[in-house]
C-alpha cells in the first residue's frame, strides 16, 4: 500500500467532486464505505489500481491509499482526479462580469456548492464505454450492463477494496466478448459495435490532446454530441461539455432558469451567457435546480436478455 497527503488550499466536497464516475448503485469500480472512505479502481497507463480517498478533516488534507501497478499513478494524479486542474477562477470571473442583478439562481448554486470541482481522470476509453452504454436508455439499464460486464470481465481489485469491486477491462478484452454476453449484459449489438470500435481506437483516444477530443470522438461510428460530451467531462473535467441530446436536461435548464421546459437549442441559448462554462452551470442545476412537473411519459426499462 501506498499513500499521499495533499492539502487543496480550498474548499472541496470530494464526494462531490467525485460522484459523477460513479455508474449507480453497486457500481464495481466505484463504492463509498461507512467510514467515508470512497474507493475507485483505474485501469491506468502503468496497469490496473485500486484508489482510496478519505478527508483528514483535523489537516485539512485528503488521504489517498492505492494498491495495484497503477497505485503510483493513481496517487500522482490524485490532485487532478479532486479538481486541481479545475478552471473554477474562470467561472468567477465570468460570473462577475455577467449583471450584478441576475443569473441569482447560478450565484446561489454556485455558493451553496463551494466546494464542487471538475474532476479529472485522464482515462478516456474507461470513460466512454459506460457513455456508451447509456445511450438513449434509463440509468438502471445502462447500470445493470455495467455491472454485468465488469463483474464478468473485469479484474477483481487489487489491495484490501469492498468485496465485488473490479477493474475495467483492457481495450482487447472489450474486442473480445462475444456477442452473447452482450445480450446477457442488456447490451444489444447498435451499443456493442460502438464499443468494440471504439477499443480498435483506445491508444489514439487516450494519447489525443484534450483539444482534439472531441473531433476524435465523434469520428468514430455510433459516437455523437451527448456522448462526445459525457466523456469529455469525465476525462478531461472540459467545464463547457454541454451534454447535447440528453433525455432530461433541458427541461431541467428551461424549468430552472425560465419556468418553462425547452427543447436542446432552447437549452443552449439559455446556457449562452455561460459559454466556457456551459457544463459547469448544468452541474449545479442538476445539484440544486428546479425541475418540471413529472407528468409526461417516462423512457422505460428495457431488458434484451432471455431468461
Amino acid at each position: 500500500m501506498r499513500e499521499r497527503r495533499w492539502r487543496p488550499g480550498a474548499p472541496l466536497d470530494v464526494r462531490l467532486t467525485l460522484a459523477p464516475h460513479r455508474r449507480g448503485s453497486g457500481d464495481p469500480a466505484w463504492q463509498a464505505t461507512p467510514d467515508g472512505a470512497i474507493w475507485r479502481t483505474s485501469r491506468t497507463p502503468e496497469g490496473p489500481g485500486t484508489l482510496r480517498v478519505l478527508v483528514d478533516a483535523r489537516a485539512a488534507e485528503v488521504v489517498g491509499q492505492a494498491w495495484g501497478p497503477g497505485g503510483p499513478w493513481l496517487l500522482e494524479t490524485l490532485p487532478r482526479l479532486l479538481g486541481a486542474d479545475d478552471p473554477v477562477a474562470d467561472f468567477r470571473v465570468l460570473m462577475e462580469r455577467l449583471e450584478a442583478g441576475g443569473h441569482t439562481l447560478i450565484r446561489e448554486l454556485a455558493s451553496r456548492h463551494s466546494g464542487l470541482r471538475l474532476s479529472v481522470t485522464a482515462r478516456v476509453f474507461e470513460a466512454l464505454v459506460p457513455a456508451v452504454l447509456e445511450q438513449k436508455v434509463v440509468g438502471r439499464e445502462a447500470w445493470r450492463a455495467w455491472r454485468w460486464l465488469l463483474r464478468a470481465y473485469g479484474e477483481p481489485a487489487p489491495g484490501p477494496a469492498p468485496s465485488g469491486m473490479r477493474v475495467f477491462p483492457e481495450p482487447e478484452v472489450w474486442r473480445r466478448i462475444p456477442s452473447w454476453d452482450w445480450h446477457r449484459a442488456g447490451a444489444e449489438a447498435v451499443r456493442a459495435r460502438t464499443i468494440v470500435n471504439a477499443a480498435l481506437h483506445a491508444g489514439k483516444l487516450e494519447s489525443a490532446a484534450p483539444a482534439e477530443a472531441d473531433r476524435l470522438l465523434r469520428a468514430l461510428p455510433g459516437v455523437g454530441v451527448w456522448t462526445s460530451a459525457e466523456t469529455r467531462q469525465r476525462a478531461h473535467g472540459d467545464p463547457d461539455a454541454v451534454s447535447v441530446g440528453d433525455y432530461h436536461l433541458p427541461s431541467l435548464v428551461g424549468w430552472s432558469l425560465t419556468g418553462r421546459k425547452t427543447d436542446d437549442a432552447g437549452m443552449l441559448e439559455l446556457l449562452a451567457p455561460y459559454r466556457g462554462q456551459r457544463h459547469r452551470v448544468t452541474r449545479l442545476l442538476e445539484l440544486g435546480g428546479r425541475r418540471p412537473p413529472a407528468r409526461g411519459p417516462r423512457m422505460s426499462v428495457r431488458d434484451y436478455r432471455s431468461f
